[in-house]
């Protein structure tokens, strides 16, 4: 269904989206840095599961509603907003344990980044928004059904953020263990996470829909 005409210039593309850093990065950054190697990549497939919800969503149609409906994208936004904020206030109140974590997070723990991921990416309206945009400009109706194709670019787009993400996770991690563990240490890194993550709610919130 997808050429070589289609998929090469695709994925030129895609690389070049995926190395740069934006507040999926960021976010994978932060996890990593507090939470160790696990958390991170945890982070990572969260942040992969949401931007295929946009995916379906953009190839259902439905993105578009954020697009045109500006009700529908400020109470998303805020949401999102106000989601982050929460994730800032979780890491001051983590003070230094989070430095610990690294050799026993337990799975419930994992599964907790991993939907906290999931749920930063799929309420940001600006992903759903660049992936609307984004991804149609490579379908062609000749080829078949545009919302598969559409699934199929989105699918491709994903793995190559996902392993980028998992990349950095693990060269975030690898830094924090080569700067030590002490119970200081840990409690500035989650002050430095928990302003990351305001940051990113304040990017947010102030966000429009122009890409």
């Amino acid at each position: 269904m997808l050429d070589l005409t289609q998929l090469l210039p695709f994925l030129a593309a895609a690389l070049a989206l995926n190395l740069t850093p934006g507040a999926d990065m960021t976010y994978v950054v932060a996890r990593s840095a507090t939470q160790g190697r696990g958390a991170g990549i945890a982070a990572s497939l969260g942040i992969a599961a949401g931007s295929f919800v946009h995916s379906v969503l953009a190839a259902l149609g439905v993105s578009a509603l954020l697009q045109h409906s500006q009700t529908a994208f400020l109470t998303v936004k805020y949401a999102g907003a106000a989601y982050l904020l929460y994730l800032a206030w979780k890491a001051v109140r983590s003070g230094s344990r989070a430095m610990a974590v690294e050799r026993t997070l337990e799975r419930g723990s994992l599964w907790r980044v991993f939907v906290e991921g999931a749920l930063t990416n799929l309420l940001n309206p600006k992903v759903a928004l660049f992936i609307l945009a984004f991804l149609p400009q490579f379908v062609d109706p000749a080829k078949g059904s545009p919302a598969v194709q559409i699934l199929l670019l989105g699918a491709i787009f994903n793995v190559g953020g996902t392993s980028v993400n998992a990349i950095v996770a693990c060269s975030a991690s690898a830094a924090l263990r080569a700067l030590g563990g002490s119970a200081v240490f840990g409690r500035w890194l989650n002050r430095i996470a928990a302003l990351v993550f305001v940051g990113l709610a304040v990017r947010l919130a102030l966000s429009d829909r122009r890409l």
